[in-house]
């Protein structure tokens, strides 16, 4: 039936509904790129290690840590879209000048030893593709990633993360041109097989301590900030109660997301290297470059391509992150101006601690310390690390005074305990089983 005149000028006029909710890739964004960042070259070292020495027999931890991952990192959002402070800054203000300082100490220690070791595998990844001096490819690295997070516009480099996310689908691709039995792979995701033994428990905590890391928690945190303060709409929301539930929604979504596409991942490079190296008897691999050179005649040339070049998009990825979260810290902690979003003009400092964080990481590789052996122990320390981080956070997010009428909901807070009791667990059983 055709419409009147009117009919049809009121339908013109009347506006069209938006969708409530948005687009999944505007979604995206703080959660994907912390994610992601998770699996830098100190876990793909990691994960390699444990795939060669283990086979599929810690396929389990992955499907174990990921709801732990979610809690721990939707708590760390929280607490900066809430309160429009950083941890570090939540720190300072709760919290004796003290506690403060030594939780940041600790991480900038962890962050640096982290940088190194990732700097280290990305020239050595370099020269196994194109041959050359890996110390000269490791000094472009840091220097390259130290101008782009300086001077490159914040809404430009957020969006050129997310896109390079996208590397690590590399070591997904792998996995279709090996043979591997995925009836073996279902049974040990689902029935763990632990072993109270010294190289079974250090593994574990250096699984947790990759999966589960201290500058996650920092960097994810105050991206929340960032975007409060990109957008002129947005405020904390202790002041804007209103904006709760869809900017809850919003992180949980992109949380939990990111936390998945970094398990994935990491479950996929544990296969690789279990169907590959371990199968092949290869079970002694201690940095990411060697797993991808041992790929080359067991896989192929195009696997170890695609893996040693994965190294190199996961650590530019990284990079970014670890320098970023000591500076966001190091500048909540002593007052400073911070935020990638600042011109580097009006955050001196903020932007001096990334450039010195990174030449130190860039440093190590020069001195007598073998940051490449680092890797493995880098996951080890953030694994200790996170422990009194996390039970800082738990009790700072159930603060009235620090999250208003925001503080944690019960199942966010069962699960947030729980995964600090499990890492304090790891950490434990490391000491336990040290020298066994």
């Amino acid at each position: 039936m055709p419409q009147s005149p009117t009919t049809a000028t009121a339908a013109a006029a009347a506006p069209v509904k938006q969708p409530e909710t948005p687009k999944l890739l505007k979604i995206l964004g703080p959660g994907l790129i912390t994610g992601a960042s998770d699996d830098d070259p100190s876990g793909i070292a990691t994960y390699s290690q444990v795939g060669a020495q283990f086979g599929y027999g810690m396929g389990w931890v992955m499907l174990f840590s990921w709801p732990l991952m979610c809690a721990i990192q939707e708590i760390s959002a929280r607490i900066g879209r809430v309160t429009g402070q950083g941890i570090a800054g939540n720190l300072k203000k709760h919290y004796p000048a003290s506690v403060g300082i030594s939780i940041v100490s600790l991480l900038v220690i962890a962050n640096i030893i982290n940088i190194g070791a990732d700097l280290g595998a990305m020239g050595a990844a370099l020269k196994l593709i194109v041959g050359g001096p890996a110390l000269l490819y490791v000094a472009l690295f840091g220097l390259v990633t130290v101008l782009l997070e300086v001077f490159s516009r914040y809404s430009r480099y957020v969006s050129v993360l997310k896109w390079m996310t996208l590397s690590l689908f590399a070591y997904v691709g792998i996995v279709f041109v090996v043979k591997v039995p995925w009836a073996t792979v279902g049974y040990n995701l689902v029935v763990p097989h632990i072993k109270f033994e010294a190289p079974y428990i250090t593994a574990v905590v250096a699984i947790l301590g990759t999966t589960i890391s201290p500058y996650l928690f920092f960097w994810q945190a105050e991206e929340e900030v960032e975007q409060v303060r990109e957008d002129a709409d947005k405020q904390p929301l202790k002041g804007a109660p209103e904006q709760a539930k869809p900017e809850f929604n919003r992180i949980r979504i992109d949380t939990y997301i990111g936390m998945a596409f970094s398990n994935t991942v990491a479950l996929f490079i544990i296969i690789t290297t279990a169907a590959t190296l371990n199968a092949h008897g290869i079970t002694d691999i201690q940095t990411s470059s060697q797993a991808a050179e041992a790929l080359r005649p067991i896989a192929g040339p195009l696997a170890f391509f695609i893996f040693a070049l994965g190294i190199i998009g996961t650590g530019l990825l990284a990079l970014p992150v670890l320098a970023g979260s000591s500076a966001y810290a190091l500048g909540e902690t002593f007052g400073w101006n911070v935020g990638l979003a600042r011109k580097p003009g009006r955050a001196k400092a903020f932007y001096g601690a990334i450039a010195v964080a990174t030449l130190i990481g860039v440093g190590l590789n020069f001195s007598p310390i073998d940051p490449i052996k680092a890797l493995f122990w880098s996951a080890v320390i953030n694994g200790v690390v996170a422990v009194p981080v996390m039970g800082i956070m738990m009790h700072l997010s159930s603060k009235s005074a620090a999250m208003g009428d925001f503080q944690l909901h019960i199942g966010l807070k069962i699960v947030g305990w729980l995964a600090t009791a499990v890492m304090a667990i790891a950490a434990i059983g490391l000491f336990a089983t040290w020298g066994s």
